[in-house]
């Protein structure tokens, strides 16, 4: 399937990593440990002011089924069981315990020239969403619907379409109910260095309020990142990665409101790791 167009969900995904991506103004930590049983495990934590909150996760993956559990600070369970169906079509089902009513099925089929995603609560009166794209990896349209049947109307009605080739992607959306236009743009200036630059802006229809984000990435080395992003509003941050060792990585994040200047700067720091 890898000439079919990506889920609907990942237009204009290029640009949004981008700008959004690895900026973290919090402490965090994760820890993830691979096993050769098929069963893996992953611990994070984020400290938010002066609470500390996070999740302990594990995998499991036996033939075609795939079981992820994780149970969070506040003893939250959450469960996801996954079934390769046949080619291209996975399905799905997740619930969270104490919550009774959270049960959900979803179901992913991946075509040479479309991608369809599908969910449906699984209680009395469930939530149905449906996502769809069709076209290649290079071009591809699509769209996305979100259904309440407790009252009676629609959660979300979005509608996309993306180009996308190795040196650059660009896309346009039409979300919040068709109030709201996004369009996105990323660019590869230096393969060699990594360079690349994206921007996206957003105008709003109701209230003809514009919004934009500016950003860039490059690599200092062959194990280091930096990233830049400036905004409408005032807002610069940078973000440096470094990969110390293989798939283990530390980055230090922060974020400067040019408009506060009485206010300090965010800052944040992210160590994962992996044995």
């Amino acid at each position: 399937m890898g000439n079919g167009p990506a889920p609907f969900s990942e237009i204009g995904k290029r640009a949004r990593d981008l700008l959004t991506r690895d900026y973290n103004y919090d402490q965090k930590f994760s820890l993830a440990i691979p096993t050769s049983t098929g069963m893996g495990f992953t611990a994070t934590g984020v400290k938010k002011g002066q609470i500390f909150v996070g999740d302990i996760s594990t995998q499991y993956r036996s033939g075609k089924t795939i079981v992820d559990v994780k149970v969070d600070t506040y003893s939250n369970v959450s469960t996801k069981v996954t079934y390769d169906v046949g080619p291209g079509t996975k399905a799905a089902v997740s619930f969270n315990v104490p919550d009774h009513k959270s049960g959900k099925l979803d179901v992913h089929y991946l075509h040479h020239h479309a991608a369809i995603n599908s969910s449906i609560g699984l209680n009395p009166s469930p939530q149905l969403e449906v996502s769809a794209a069709i076209g290649s990896k290079y071009i591809a349209i699509g769209g996305e619907v979100g259904f309440d049947t407790s009252s009676s109307s629609f959660t979300k009605y979005n509608a996309g379409i993306s180009f996308n080739k190795q040196d650059f992607s660009a896309a346009v959306l039409l979300i919040d109910k068709g109030q709201t236009v996004k369009a996105s743009y990323a660019h590869v200036v230096n393969p060699l260095t990594g360079t690349e630059v994206a921007a996206e802006m957003t105008h709003r229809l109701s209230s003809f309020q514009n919004s934009f984000s500016l950003g860039s990435v490059h690599k200092i080395d062959s194990l280091t990142s930096m990233k830049t992003r400036f905004s409408d509003d005032g807002k610069i941050a940078i973000s440096s990665q470094r990969e110390w060792r293989p798939k283990s990585l530390v980055t230090f994040s922060a974020e400067y409101d040019t408009k506060a200047i009485n206010t300090a700067p965010k800052c944040g720091l992210s160590i994962a790791l992996k044995p």
